[in-house]
């Protein structure tokens, strides 16, 4: 497939035709499963951008990458090779990245947008996130314990300063999508009617142990399309983010039943279960054989009504990615980053 740094497209490649794509609140149009490229606590950089080559070989077009992941260099000169084989248009490819939490102040989004363009070796990208709506930094491979020491709660004018910027990024031409990440309602509420460009996509953990019915309901209604991080219940997560009582996804009783009545894997289940309930995964892995089977997972077979309603069903709730190192001093727990009572909590924080 890839031979003295050459890359080829794969002989057993799914072909785009017969992958579903959804259509932005713009008109863009993005394929109903992405590439993620979340590696950097136990993939090293090199091995994210030699998986992305072999993910697009087998015909992946929508690449999740962000700023803080630490790989956007090595991920730049995969898409060189890429477009330099001259098998892939760059109007082929999807590009997200994301603004990290320590470049949220006024001037900052330009710079940042620059600097993934610089490393993605790109004139433009598909889509930009805000990753999280905290300017509260952490560095890679930190643990639990570690604090930004001026850490803030959300705040609606702080966010929508950030909002502007991107807005200024679709006028110049830099990025043609621009969404949200780790929103709720509650903080999407009190930004929404002072937003001139609305937010195409709003990234965040969505999958069985986590179904986020309310929020995919607003979303629906806002036409804001939902993209599904930790879409298998991220297995490899940081340490950070792991507690006692977390629950296995894959081990549940009704994906497990699925599985076994179609002799699928239950990670299979899952992605068939969040491209059919409208949402966009982007499951990561550095197997070809794991990557191709979820991409053809998409195209093939669909799961019954009955089963996708004996998943809907399942009443665990467990978010896997709980950003306790985004809490600022006196925050109570990491429940306050989550709105849980229907509004914006700010564990107390007084401006």
């Amino acid at each position: 497939m890839e031979r003295a740094g050459q890359f080829e497209l794969a002989a057993d490649r799914i072909e785009q035709a017969a992958i579903p794509k959804y259509t932005l609140n713009n008109n863009t149009v993005m394929p109903c499963i992405g590439y993620g490229t979340f590696g950097s606590d136990h993939v090293t950089p090199k091995d994210v951008a030699e998986s992305v080559k072999t993910a697009v070989s087998l015909g992946y077009r929508q690449l999740d990458c962000a700023r803080a992941y630490g790989n956007e260099k090595e991920i730049g000169a995969a898409i060189n090779e890429i477009l330099a084989s001259r098998l892939i248009k760059r109007e082929e490819l999807h590009i997200t990245s994301k603004i990290w939490n320590d470049r949220h102040k006024e001037g900052e989004v330009l710079i940042s947008c620059a600097e993934t363009l610089r490393d993605l070796k790109l004139n433009y990208l598909d889509l930009y996130l805000i990753h999280w709506p905290f300017p509260n930094h952490h560095g890679p491979g930190c643990d639990d314990n570690e604090r930004d020491p001026n850490a803030k709660p959300f705040n609606a004018d702080r966010y929508l300063m950030v909002w502007h910027q991107m807005e200024r990024l679709v006028d110049l031409g830099l990025v043609k999508s621009i969404g949200v990440s780790n929103m709720t309602i509650p903080k999407l509420d009190s930004v929404w009617p002072h937003m001139r460009i609305k937010p195409a996509v709003n990234e965040v953990e969505l999958h069985p142990h986590l179904q986020q019915t309310g929020l995919l309901a607003y979303m629906k209604e806002k036409n804001i399309l939902a993209i599904a991080h930790t879409p298998l219940g991220s297995p490899n997560r940081p340490d950070r983010d792991r507690t006692d009582d977390d629950t296995n996804i894959l081990d549940d009783p009704a994906i497990s039943k699925i599985a076994k009545a179609h002799n699928i894997h239950p990670v299979t289940v899952c992605i068939k279960w969040a491209v059919q309930r409208g949402t966009l995964p982007v499951p990561f892995s550095t197997s070809r054989s794991h990557m191709l089977s979820n991409l053809r997972c998409c195209t093939e077979y669909p799961l019954a009504d009955t089963e996708m309603n004996d998943i809907n069903s399942i009443t665990t709730t467990n978010r896997f990615i709980k950003g306790t190192v985004l809490l600022w001093e006196g925050a109570p727990s990491w429940r306050c980053l989550w709105d849980l009572n229907g509004e914006i909590d700010t564990g107390g924080w007084r401006e």
